[in-house]
């Protein structure tokens, strides 16, 4: 089965999709797993954890004082603004593993050189919303640190769902078996679209525009 492993709900303060829309899409689109990963909340994991269609993994997109950081697996919310070290700690902590999200992205990526300093366990090698070269090197990465790769769409609407996914056994059964076989060799077969320079223009003006509303404060 195809699992998208980067998924906003309306619980993100960006995101636009309801729990019962990521299922419907999810099911719609062939993906029998997904992670939830809201900025900086926990909430929608107890809504879709008992759905009865997809697997759910419980997560969170954290954000660190340098970037932004997936949590997968963990069982609470971590806390925003802490340095990487800190909220890898604080992920671990939480039984969870910590991803590089989009280490190549401007704005909130936490770049390669963070990528490579510190202990993360998996990096996320396709992102939906990123651009094709940053996808690339993200990969490459990936790869030659041989680290385990991750991939999602990052979908803050129900439309995207699916355009980033990896592709675990049909006989997976719960999240828990799901992340065993992610994170247990860095070899995994990646799908997706990448985010064209279109796209990437309008993302660039709306989260510009979004910063100075939050006081010049990352998300």
């Amino acid at each position: 089965m195809m699992a998208d492993l980067h998924i906003h709900t309306c619980y993100s303060n960006d995101g636009k999709t309801t729990p019962e829309e990521l299922v419907e899409y999810a099911v719609k689109n062939g993906i029998g797993c997904v992670a939830v990963t809201d900025h900086n909340s926990f909430e929608a994991y107890d809504v879709l954890k008992d759905n009865g269609q997809i697997i759910v993994i419980p997560g969170e997109e954290v954000s660190s004082a340098e970037g932004h950081i997936v949590a997968l697996g963990i069982d609470r919310l971590i806390p925003r603004d802490k340095p990487i070290q800190e909220t890898i700690d604080l992920i671990h902590e939480a039984g969870g593993y910590a991803i590089a999200a989009h280490p190549y992205r401007w704005w909130s990526g936490i770049g390669e050189d963070n990528t490579l300093s510190f202990p993360f366990d998996g990096i996320e090698g396709w992102n939906g919303r990123s651009i094709p070269s940053a996808n690339s090197k993200s990969m490459k990465l990936a790869k030659r640190i041989g680290k385990p790769i991750t991939a999602g769409s990052d979908a803050h609407t129900p439309r995207h769902i699916g355009e980033g996914c990896i592709e675990i056994p049909d006989t997976v059964k719960d999240w828990r078996e799901a992340l065993d076989f992610i994170m247990s060799d860095a070899d995994r077969k990646v799908a997706g679209v990448s985010r064209r320079m279109k796209g990437t223009l309008k993302y660039g003006v709306k989260s510009i525009g979004e910063w100075m509303l939050r006081g010049f404060k990352r998300m």
